[in-house]
């Protein structure tokens, strides 16, 4: 069992005494107040905090984290307030301890928007000291290891947690081993037959491989002598849910994912691990499409390598080669911050590359509209397949794959994205929908006034540009629900003899309060959208003693008479309904449809007939002049069979300056077809002008609009 003498004698290697001294406090202050409480295996509390603290020390993490880690259950098991953490070791280790203590109290498994809340707040705790997760997830992990005593329900519920939370974000943190280590605990814990049942094929296999993997080390070995480089050969062993994944997910056999060799050779300088790359590929034949630079191009976790697949000895021999550094980045990632911070510039890099995840996580929960749908975006981020594209100058962005130019350009910034209107890949003009390619150099064209289509939402894949285009459109919809509010308002407020300017402030918050409402823009935007109704809110900003009979009747009187004005495509809030496609020229009138907004029918229209003129959920409404938009029309032909017909009947609607969005044939009979064509068209004058045309064609036999 380890002692506290036993780690002080590890942290001499790189903390001096006096940290090593307030690391002892810390131990000693955490027994005392731990006295009498034990785990459920029966040995004595306080020896958890002190494997949590060597977990640390391992990775090298500075005193306050080692401090934090020894006191991280206090306040939650002992009662012992964070103002007392924070007279006895300062602020900073109070502060860490609070948000371990935070963390721990989160059950992700209770319901998915508990879970989806304490995420949530787990991000707010990463997001303000990064040392907080880091604590955590060595805490996690020595629990991992001492699953053992507690009841089988209890033991799956921890590691379910485990696979789905903490090692995914120790690997987007870039710690590599701690994350390898809790996906295999947690897949013991969670199919232990399976797990069993991988590990002695996996050491059966290792028996009967021996001799080659020892030829091939010993030809790497060789080789790396014959050239004088420096360094040390690994053998990789590959790890049991990594196994498990592969099987379940490519369907691969056993044998199938075994059958590669794998090494990694660790040197002292970037300039050897090209050197090695050269010598490995003399030695052996390198496989076409399989080498990687994530030198050159680092992962998003700060993952440096040289991957490599090479074909000899009749099997695939895999090789990743790196530096000293690089091999601690890979191995403890964001953690190796505080190892290289005082004589390298290899910690700040990586510490900059967690501080734009975390800042993208928290601009992600400021947009998203709940904790959900917050979460539904971060699990993009936290189960990354990255592809690697360039900018026009060079700079390289990492994505997920799947990713679309939209996911560049909200990746370069939230403007780009929201003034997107189409990009070019490797110089050639490209469609805003297709998955890019790592080594593609893409360029975003942004226009003003341009904004997000929520096509793009069927598209994209990267959390950021998901969430800021949801965050637009909502923006865009309360702006264009207040302003057809306020316009509703003022119609019903004209009907009654008042304008809005005449209102009193004190009438508006009387009839704010009345309705509950948060604001005058709230109740402006439940008009505009449908849930309240504009002329009864009228009323109730009139003057009460104004409100007589003929101030009522006068409603009645004037409803029909004011109308409002549609320009066309009216945004998010104001439809054109398809039952009757209206078009300019045709009368309409809008229908308040709650949640919706506004729906513009005919005036024909069935949808809206049996309402009956004066019902309170019509508005009558007008078209302005010089309509630029156009709107969709559907036609139904009747006329001869012949051939040729559809080319004669396209070309006599090009001709007339319209566009055909579908078109359908029907035979109708032996001699005859029926045609229904959707055409783009800017009103009724033009639809006249296109009917009429058809109408002349020899074999047409009748033309009608089709309003269902």
């Amino acid at each position: 069992m380890s002692t506290i003498e036993a780690l002080a004698e590890r942290l001499d290697d790189y903390l001096d005494d006096q940290k090593i001294n307030q690391v002892r406090r810390a131990y000693f202050y955490a027994e005392q107040a731990h006295e009498g409480q034990y785990r459920r295996s029966g040995e004595s509390y306080i020896h958890h905090p002190l494997a949590v603290a060597n977990i640390l020390a391992q990775m090298r993490l500075d005193h306050q984290s080692l401090m934090a880690a020894m006191l991280h259950d206090v306040i939650e098991d002992t009662g012992i307030p964070k103002d007392a953490l924070s007279d006895q070791f300062g602020a900073s280790v109070a502060e860490l301890v609070d948000g371990v203590s935070k963390l721990t109290q989160i059950e992700f498994r209770s319901r998915a928007e508990a879970q989806a809340e304490n995420f949530q707040k787990m991000t707010l705790a990463m997001a303000r000291d990064i040392r907080v997760i880091l604590v955590k997830l060595a805490d996690r992990l020595h629990n991992m290891r001492t699953l053992g005593p507690l009841n089988p329900e209890k033991r799956r519920r921890i590691a379910n947690e485990t696979l789905d939370i903490y090692a995914p974000i120790a690997h987007r943190l870039g710690m590599h081993s701690l994350c390898v280590e809790l996906e295999d605990l947690g897949f013991a814990a969670m199919h232990p037959m399976r797990s069993s049942y991988i590990a002695k094929a996996v050491k059966k296999l290792r028996g009967n491989h021996h001799e080659i993997i020892n030829e091939i080390r010993a030809s790497l070995e060789d080789k790396l002598a014959e050239r004088e480089l420096p360094g040390r050969i690994i053998g990789r062993e590959k790890h049991l849910y990594s196994i498990y994944n592969k099987m379940k997910f490519k369907h691969k056999s056993f044998d199938e994912i075994m059958d590669v060799y794998a090494f990694r050779v660790v040197t002292d300088s970037m300039d050897n691990c090209y050197r090695i790359l050269g010598a490995v590929h003399s030695l052996y034949k390198p496989l076409p499409g399989r080498f990687k630079d994530y030198i050159a191009m680092p992962k998003a976790n700060g993952y440096q390598s040289l991957h490599t697949t090479l074909f000899g000895k009749h099997v695939n021999i895999e090789i990743q080669i790196r530096t000293e550094e690089m091999e601690q980045i890979a191995n403890n990632g964001i953690a190796a911050h505080w190892m290289y911070k005082d004589d390298s510039d290899v910690g700040e890099v990586n510490q900059k590359r967690v501080d734009q995840w975390l800042q993208g996580l928290m601009e992600m929960r400021e947009r998203a509209d709940d904790s959900l749908e917050f979460i539904e975006h971060v699990k993009v981020d936290l189960f990354p397949d990255e592809i690697y594209v360039f900018t026009p100058k060079g700079r390289i962005m990492e994505l997920p794959r799947g990713a679309t130019p939209v996911d560049f350009a909200y990746t370069i910034h939230t403007d780009i994205g929201n003034a997107c209107v189409a990009c070019r890949v490797d110089k050639q003009l490209a469609s805003l929908s297709q998955p890019l390619y790592s080594g593609q150099t893409v360029e975003i064209i942004t226009a003003p006034g341009a904004r997000p289509s929520p096509v793009w939402l069927n598209y994209v894949v990267t959390g950021k540009a998901r969430s800021s285009i949801r965050h637009f459109l909502k923006t865009q919809q309360q702006r264009e629900s207040v302003e057809l509010g306020r316009q509703l308002l003022s119609k019903s407020l004209t009907g009654l003899g008042y304008r809005l300017a005449d209102i009193s402030d004190e009438r508006v918050q009387r009839v704010l309060e009345h309705n509950q409402a948060e604001g005058f823009e709230r109740l402006l935007a439940d008009i505009g959208i449908g849930n309240r109704m504009a002329y009864i809110v009228a009323r109730q900003l009139v003057p009460a003693d104004d409100q007589d009979e003929e101030n009522a009747l006068a409603l009645e009187e004037t409803h029909a008479g004011q109308t409002m004005t549609i320009a066309g495509s009216e945004g998010s809030i104001i439809h054109f309904a398809d039952c009757c496609k209206p078009i300019p020229g045709d009368p309409i009138v809008g229908r308040m449809s709650s949640g919706n907004g506004m729906v513009i029918h005919s005036e024909r229209c069935e949808s809206v007939r049996h309402l009956g003129a004066d019902s309170p959920h019509l508005v009558y409404l007008s078209w302005a002049k010089d309509i630029t938009d156009e709107f969709s029309v559907e036609l139904r032909i009747e006329m001869a069979r012949k051939r040729g017909l559809i080319a004669e009947l396209a070309n006599t609607v090009t001709l007339a300056e319209a566009n055909i969005e579908r078109i359908n044939v029907d035979e109708h009979d032996a001699h005859h077809s029926v045609i229904t064509m959707m055409l783009h068209v800017k009103g009724r004058k033009q639809l006249a002008r296109i009917m009429r045309r058809i109408r002349n064609l020899r074999a047409v036999e009748s033309v009608t609009r089709v309003r269902r």
